[in-house]
């Protein structure tokens, strides 16, 4: 995450590249309370419950990483459907397929 984000924004918002390398991913993701596990399934509930799709192809190769299961990826969106909409869950399981090729 740390160079794609340095690439995409180093030039323009070098303060956001800084605070997302060093305090959410060097910091807060590195907290010893919830397991990284724990912090990829509640991204993406998060990012799929705002309807953030196109955040969601980072964090469902870094979930994976971080020992998640494309069907447990599927049961949480699917779940979420119920609590967040319909048309978020399809978008997110949409990007659920992209992501992994499925």
């Amino acid at each position: 995450m740390a160079t794609s984000v340095n690439e995409a924004y180093g030039q323009i918002a070098p303060a956001f590249v800084q605070y997302t390398e060093k305090v959410l991913f060097g910091d807060v993701w590195r907290r010893g309370e919830l397991s990284l596990r724990e912090r990829s399934l509640i991204t993406v509930a998060a990012l799929t419950a705002g309807g953030n799709v196109t955040q969601l192809d980072y964090h469902f190769k870094l979930a994976k990483e971080n020992g998640l299961f494309e069907v447990e990826l599927a049961e949480v969106i699917t779940h979420l459907a119920f609590y967040t909409g319909w048309p978020r869950a399809d978008s997110a399981l949409q990007a659920l397929k992209t992501a992994f090729g499925l």
